[in-house]
């Protein structure tokens, strides 16, 4: 049976307050657990942290993904040896390069799935600005040169990026519906055609919501048909701190981050089951 778990982004429980009041590493993690969600997304680049993080979590009955940034094709390496040590659900990669050409992609895609398949990864690139993703419609000829690619959405990016038009018009949805349907895995942000992530619990944001709400589960749908009968969705939710997060003029968030992500995450749960049933 096909399976969708939600997780909470640790960079997501940074508060980065003018006060400086931190939330600790096991604080957060408890937080996690006490909410209900079924794992985290967590950085695979320090291996002590990794080691602590996933011992709580296996320790819970709770899962992961891991997440990295790779300038070179052997960046990804001691990735894949932490995988190998501790676990996870697929890597999520961010391509921190940028060219200019689609060729100059080739040797980075090619050398990042292939060091992948070797150890039997699941391995995913995530959409996402300022990366070899940056722009839709670069990822679209990506996509054309690499037809099974397998992203990570967070289509916040593409969004704001491209500054679509409200309402978002037909050309626009075919366009990330191309994205959706080689879409693996989900990062839960909301964006205005201005800023990258909105406060989700504002009620005149609500348009904005139920657009990624509709994008999401065309995706879930688009998922469930291309995936095995025992495969696993995951879905992130991803509100991110400052600078992601808006402040008022006394530095602090108009809006509480993490009560926002447990409302997500009773959203998207809804939303996967409802969309299970057409």
């Amino acid at each position: 049976m096909q399976e969708f778990l939600v997780y909470q982004s640790l960079w997501a429980m940074e508060r980065r307050r003018p006060d400086g009041a931190e939330w600790s590493l096991d604080e957060k993690l408890e937080m996690i657990h006490a909410a209900g969600f079924d794992g985290c997304g967590v950085r695979f680049a320090d291996r002590d942290f990794v080691r602590t993080v996933t011992g709580f979590l296996r320790d819970h009955g709770m899962s992961w993904q891991a997440q990295c940034y790779p300038r070179t094709v052997d960046d990804l390496k001691p990735i894949i040896e932490h995988v190998q040590e501790f676990g996870a659900d697929h890597i999520n990669l961010q391509a921190d390069v940028r060219p200019y050409h689609l060729e100059d992609c080739v040797p980075y895609i090619e050398g990042w799935h292939r060091l992948a398949a070797d150890a039997g990864i699941a391995l995913h690139i995530e959409t996402h600005r300022d990366r070899m993703t940056t722009d839709l419609f670069f990822t679209l000829h990506l996509l054309d040169r690499f037809p099974n690619l397998r992203f990570t959405a967070d289509l916040s990016h593409y969004l704001v990026g491209r500054e679509f038009a409200w309402p978002v018009d037909e050309h626009n949805h075919a366009l990330m519906h191309r994205i959706l349907d080689n879409t693996w895995g989900f990062h839960g942000r909301v964006a205005s055609r201005e800023q990258v992530q909105i406060q989700t619990s504002f009620a005149h944001h609500r348009p904005w919501v139920d657009l990624f709400m509709d994008w999401w589960g065309c995706g879930f749908q688009s998922w469930r048909r291309r995936a095995g009968p025992d495969a696993t969705l995951t879905f992130l939710c991803e509100l991110g701190p400052v600078p992601y997060a808006i402040t008022g003029a006394d530095g602090y968030e108009l809006s509480d981050r993490w009560q926002e992500a447990l409302a997500m995450k009773d959203e998207v749960r809804n939303l996967w089951a409802a969309r299970s049933e057409v």
